[in-house]
């Protein structure tokens, strides 16, 4: 009987102790990963958006629309993913010579290298967001005529992305949804309104 009731007693304490570490996650530590994926699907959505709304304010021609979006998609992706390499890449050198300064040993230095930022991974993954942040407006513009539908259905789709995004960063990073998801709704709004609104001033002055 006592030997039945050890058993039972280290098999609760295992549960709890599991559920203790399912509770216990540390969220900041999605925060690199989940930043660069937000930022850069975010990014691509709003750019691309805001210039197909510039050209659609002085421009009816739906071509010119989805040549300036697929311009801005590839020169965005590409940008983005420069720049995070180059970052990245940055990063891991400082790494690296913080471990020679240190004098680390061999197994200390495998170790760490293994945790090292891969800068590769990094660019590719935010190209990859910035894409498909920019592929949408893209996608919904391509198959509507007229211009003044077009336009709004391009807001309307980027505003309800934008929610989306908004809700995913919130939910996995576990902040506060209608304040995540109205920060980068009012951003996305803004960019956009202020980029038609340039371009329109600015076509209408013969420039």
């Amino acid at each position: 009987m006592a030997a039945q009731n050890d058993v039972r007693i280290l098999v609760s304490v295992d549960k709890t102790e599991q559920h203790e570490q399912e509770e216990d996650v540390d969220y900041s530590q999605r925060g690199q990963w989940l930043r660069a994926a937000v930022l850069g699907a975010t990014d691509g959505l709003v750019s691309v958006a805001s210039l197909m709304m510039g050209v659609g304010a002085v421009k009816h021609d739906v071509r010119a629309m989805i040549l300036t979006g697929f311009a801005g998609l590839v020169a965005g992706a590409c940008s983005m993913a420069i720049g995070e390499f180059v970052s990245v890449y940055s990063q891991r050198d400082v790494e690296v010579a913080q471990m020679k300064r240190d004098n680390r040993t061999n197994d200390e230095e495998i170790s760490e290298k293994e945790a090292l930022p891969n800068p590769i991974q990094a660019a590719a993954a935010s190209a990859l967001a910035f894409m498909l942040g920019a592929i949408m407006p893209l996608l919904v513009a391509a198959f509507i005529v007229d211009h003044t539908v077009r336009l709004g259905v391009v807001v309307a789709t980027v505003s309800l992305a934008l929610v989306v995004f908004g809700w995913i960063g919130a939910v996995l990073g576990r902040t506060p949804v209608v304040k995540s998801c109205l920060r980068i709704l009012v951003g996305g709004w803004m960019a956009m309104a202020i980029t038609f609104g340039l371009t329109k001033w600015i076509g209408s002055i013969g420039l």
